[in-house]
């Protein structure tokens, strides 16, 4: 199979999808690998790295686009991209297909099968290849909240752990799962006091047992959170139902409860955000201001810190990567119900409840179109 790898052009994206060791893996398995120049050096990887393991280096994206049977992103593709797809290729990738319906309808246009990250789900319901990006993010969503709770930067200029004599600052994460865990675990770290929902008992009790006595678990509805905005510093939106859009959890109305200056990180934003008010932005203008409460909306968080990022990401995604190319498409499906689950789109068809949910549009089920 011809596999290629364009670079990332989504804004201060600079991970990539496939290390060069990874490249080698791949070629030694008889394939051909194509990834376009300086696709790479964002993670610390140069064109002189793929091209002496065999990989052939390519001036541009539609030259990948042209010649590849699979395209390996990190990104939803950006509609240039989209242009460039054809009818048959796979596209391997994150999606978030549920919170845009533009790149929905233009791919299903396209003809091309898309496997979603995102979607990919092992018998235990764990997602293992949105997992490395969720504790990425988690971890630095606290990070990016403490920055922007600077009077500099906008925030009430609060320190998150607080000195003797000085409380510490109040942190709220809605949602127990990997991002809430890590979000908890730098948060708790840094000394602020911090607040846990989720609407998982068991999960609450597994979160009250291992986290330190600065972490607070609460039920979560709509009750608990209106009680605890009045007095948030910094609320984390962690909230994940995949391949499908994030509820809101967190009205505009309920807005006026935060203080000003107050910081807002919703994680949730690359699948519609968990607080009403929320819309994406990016690493080069990550924040807005709505009644005085900062908005951190960058949907591509982990973009940040790439070379982390990139082997985290590439640790979990090659052995779907090497299913896929070994096997093709239909066999590494019919083979793997968790990679089945993880087909979103193919052929036009969408193949993925909660994509088909969230824009109306008619579902086939994943076994039945091949």
């Amino acid at each position: 199979m011809k596999i290629g790898v364009p670079k990332e052009i989504k804004i201060h994206e600079n991970r990539v999808a496939l290390t060069p060791h990874g490249a080698l893996e791949l070629i030694k398995a008889g394939h051909e690998v194509f990834v376009e120049t300086k696709a790479g050096v964002g993670s610390g990887y140069f064109d002189s790295d793929y091209a002496d393991l065999g990989v052939s280096v390519e001036s541009d994206a539609k030259s990948i686009f042209d010649c590849a049977d699979m395209i390996v992103k990190v990104k939803e593709p950006q509609d240039i991209e989209l242009e460039m797809i054809r009818k048959g290729q796979i596209i391997f990738t994150y999606f978030h297909f549920a919170s845009s319906q533009s790149l929905t309808e233009k791919f299903i246009q396209s003809g091309a099968s898309a496997v979603a990250y995102e979607t990919i789900m092992l018998a235990d319901k764990s997602l293992p290849l949105l997992v490395p990006m969720s504790e990425v993010a988690g971890k630095m969503s606290v990070q990016e909240g403490a920055k922007f709770l600077e009077k500099s930067k906008g925030g009430r200029g609060i320190l998150l752990g607080g000195v003797p004599g000085v409380a510490p600052a109040n942190v709220m994460i809605i949602g127990g799962g990997i991002v809430g865990t890590n979000a908890a675990w730098i948060a708790s770290g840094l000394g602020a006091t911090v607040f846990i929902l989720d609407n998982n008992l068991n999960r609450l009790r597994y979160l009250d047992e291992i986290m330190p006595a600065n972490v607070n678990t609460i039920f979560s509805n709509h009750h608990n959170i209106e009680s605890l905005l009045p007095e948030t510093d910094l609320l984390v939106g962690a909230v994940l139902i995949p391949g499908a859009k994030a509820p809101s959890l967190v009205s505009r109305k309920m807005l006026s409860l935060m203080r000003k200056g107050s910081v807002i990180v919703d994680v949730a934003v690359d699948q519609g955000g968990c607080v009403e008010t929320c819309k994406p932005t990016t690493h080069e203008d990550p924040t807005y201001v709505v009644d005085g409460v900062v908005h951190y909306c960058v949907a591509n968080m982990p973009g940040a810190v790439p070379f982390t990022s990139t082997i985290a990401l590439t640790n979990a995604t090659f052995p779907y990567l090497s299913k896929l190319a070994n096997q093709g498409l239909e066999v590494s499906m019919k083979n793997d119900a968790s990679l089945l689950v993880g087909l979103n789109i193919y052929d036009g068809k969408v193949t993925h409840k909660g994509v088909s949910d969230a824009f109306e549009l008619e579902f086939h089920k994943p076994n039945s179109v091949f």
